[in-house]
């Protein structure tokens, strides 16, 4: 059982119920009983019982579970939110002022087939001082990550090269920044992943070529939601510059990847880069080239290093080719990004 659960006898409040999924893209499993419902009740991942079976459902004492709401066509009495508690719902939603929450809910099931909400890892990549090579780093693990689950790299630098032409895709058609900034309301994480530009298991969010655009926060909040909602993981590459919704964008990384050089400048540079996120316990380094030792790095900054690697060797013909950054998981970059994808397995699995 993957559907939705909808238990009703009030034909009206079904009609609206079943209008709203279907705008959402789901289609639910409907009881009229509390014996049909019960034989769905545990596999559903969500669970509406209409205020008219509310009390009946409660005499039968379903077993306890989340994601369980009673859903009322306009005010309820008070009684109403006791006999809730009772059949073990979280909340009573009253329609049509709940319509909006519902709606979303019910996307959220849809955009993960009908199962639990897909929950990605959001990274983050800033560069430790100024071509460091933080967006060759970001569009890497995004074409590693692509070949285990959905990936999708976000270009949060409106003056940067723009991800879409470091990872060879700016030929293809699909939706940038400056279409999204200018539209408002619910994001489906289907609708963000069948708009971008991709390849295969790899999406890029960028702008179009020519005058640099900015980031609206609404937009940035809404993207980054479904991202997150219809990715296995999300990359976002990050300007170095200081600006509140930066700011807010790198707050909500499950992880800061901090691409440092290590030179006495690049060092430098990076323990201010490292010292504006307020929590350096989701805050790494990645070590890019040779010169100061990695250890050294590390106790400058406050932060552990999380990978090293070398220079590239033609990482630029690669990427004018418009093959990615990456062309074996052999060469350095490879490897590096491979480090840090299994490290965020494992904060994943401990995450769950």
């Amino acid at each position: 059982m993957t559907a939705p659960l909808f238990i009703t006898r009030d034909q009206s409040l079904l009609d609206e119920l079943l209008r709203l999924a279907a705008a959402a893209g789901v289609t639910p499993d409907v009881a009229i009983d509390g014996g049909s419902a019960l034989r769905a009740w545990s596999a559903a991942p969500l669970v509406l019982v209409g205020a008219d079976v509310a009390e009946e459902m409660a005499r039968i004492s379903p077993a306890r579970r989340p994601g369980v709401y009673v859903a009322a066509w306009g005010p309820v009495p008070d009684v109403m939110f006791r006999v809730a508690l009772d059949v073990g719902a979280e909340s009573v939603a009253q329609l049509p002022r709940s319509e909006a929450w519902l709606t979303e809910t019910l996307t959220d099931l849809g955009d993960a087939g009908g199962g639990a909400p897909a929950a990605g890892l959001v990274v983050g990549v800033v560069g430790g001082s100024g071509g460091a090579g933080a967006t060759t780093f970001a569009c890497a693990l995004g074409q590693l990550a692509a070949r285990r689950g959905r990936a999708v790299v976000v270009d949060a630098d409106p003056l940067g090269p723009g991800v879409d032409r470091v990872l060879g895709l700016e030929d293809r058609d699909g939706v940038r920044w400056d279409g999204l900034c200018q539209t408002t309301g619910r994001l489906s994480a289907r609708s963000l992943r069948e708009a971008l530009p991709r390849r295969e298991g790899l999406g890029a969010l960028t702008w179009h070529a020519g005058t640099p655009g900015s980031l609206q926060a609404f937009a940035v909040r809404e993207v980054l939601s479904a991202a997150k909602r219809g990715h296995d993981l999300v990359v976002v590459d990050l300007p170095r510059t200081a600006d509140p919704v930066v700011d807010e964008v790198a707050a909500r990384c499950d992880r800061l990847l901090v691409v440092v050089v290590p030179t006495v400048a690049g060092v430098a540079s990076a323990v201010r880069i490292c010292a504006r996120h307020p929590d350096p316990t989701t805050v790494r380094l990645v070590v890019r080239g040779g010169g100061i030792d990695p250890q050294v790095v590390a106790r400058a900054t406050g932060i552990p290093v999380l990978a090293t690697m070398a220079d590239q060797r033609g990482l630029g013909e690669a990427i004018d080719l418009g093959l990615g950054p990456v062309r074996s998981r052999r060469g350095s970059l490879g490897r590096a990004a491979t480090e840090v994808l299994d490290q965020l397995l494992l904060l994943r699995a401990a995450a769950a």
